[in-house]
């Protein structure tokens, strides 16, 4: 069983947590990524800085702009993931960003870099699956699996297209929008999530809006997962070199609100 596999498979929601990579500096990522997994996160998303962060919004563009003032490159990040993998042997870690950094020198050479690191999964956020014939083939080769997006636009007829080929889980983009700045209704997410596991035995994991404990307990209560991102980002812009301390204390937070969300009440 795979490392994500695992992390879907403890009988609970399962925690996935975003930071940007180099953010504010490369030096400090890896005390942020220590606190996720100290807190309680079941799988870390580290995004990949870009220019061009299109689907995010002024949280995660603001730390984008942060990295790459800082000299962030392509092998700060993979050094970051393998360094991470040799303290956290059996934490997920996925690579989430954009398809430039990650076809500019082939696809063959970034999945086998991702092996290298110890990388579990791919999100490529730019990428159609219809219009994936080099990267997805390339990271499934290597071992790692392309997780896939799927959002409230993603109808039946689509949907075989979004699954084919993807593993690891199914990341449901509850807005049509950018990240952090809106909340789906929770009937809305409800639904999706019901019509997407009937399509699929990946689980399916909620992203974006989510920023509290109350809210991701009340996702918690119908997805396999719960995504949390520009609420850590905005820690990170907060306290920079300093914020490992109030990171651990919001994942904290939001690992005890999930793991209490499907209990019986009293």
């Amino acid at each position: 069983m795979s490392r994500i596999a695992k992390a879907f498979a403890k009988g609970r929601p399962a925690l996935v947590t975003f930071v940007t990579g180099g953010d504010p500096e490369p030096g400090a990522t890896a005390a942020i990524l220590d606190a996720l997994v100290e807190g309680g996160a079941d799988v870390i998303e580290l995004g990949m800085p870009f220019t061009d962060p299109m689907a995010d919004g002024p949280a995660i563009q603001a730390a984008n702009l942060r990295s790459l003032g800082a000299g962030t490159k392509t092998a700060d990040i993979f050094a970051i993931a393998a360094a991470f993998r040799a303290r956290h042997a059996e934490v997920p870690l996925v690579l989430m960003g954009y398809a430039n950094p990650m076809t500019v020198r082939g696809p063959e050479w970034f999945a086998a870099e991702c092996a290298r690191a110890g990388v579990d999964g791919v999100i490529c956020v730019d990428i159609p699956s219809e219009e994936d014939g080099e990267l997805g083939p390339a990271l499934r080769a290597a071992g790692v699996d392309l997780i896939r997006l799927a959002t409230p636009t993603t109808d039946d007829a689509r949907l075989p297209a979004v699954l084919a080929g993807s593993g690891g889980f199914l990341y449901y983009v509850s807005v049509a929008g950018i990240t952090g700045k809106q909340q789906a209704a929770l009937a809305s997410i409800e639904q999706a999530v019901a019509r997407l596991k009937a399509g699929t035995d990946l689980p399916v994991a909620v992203g974006f809006g989510v920023r509290t404990p109350e809210q991701a307990a009340a996702i918690a209560a119908h997805a396999d997962g719960v995504v949390v991102g520009s609420a850590l980002v905005d820690l990170v812009a907060q306290h920079g070199t300093e914020a490992a301390g109030p990171v651990k204390e919001l994942t904290a937070a939001l690992s005890q609100a999930i793991r209490e969300s499907r209990k019986a009440p009293a």
